[in-house]
């Protein structure tokens, strides 16, 4: 991930983050651990709690489109390692 670009927003306006049946699957444990991560980043960094909250419905049913838009929270976080509180 240090290789991309930041983002400005921690999730794209056009992303609609529904039940996705259809999209290949990922590895559970992979993706509730960078969840688990978020969730606790969001003590520090109320501005992508609602964000958080989004991915984290979908950790027993983990697609490819969820972690695309986990991954996008942290190229938010990156661009913004400046702010806090």
């Amino acid at each position: 991930m240090e290789a991309y670009k930041a983002a400005t927003t921690p999730m794209s306006t056009n992303c609609y983050l529904g039940v996705d049946e259809a999209g290949p699957e990922i590895d559970q444990t992979k993706y509730r651990g960078l969840i688990s991560s978020l969730l606790y980043l969001t003590t520090s960094r109320p501005n992508i709690m609602f964000v958080v909250c989004l991915c984290a419905r979908f950790q027993s049913c983990s697609k490819e489109s969820y972690l695309k838009a986990a991954k996008r929270i942290l190229k938010y976080l990156k661009g913004t390692t400046s702010m806090g509180l």
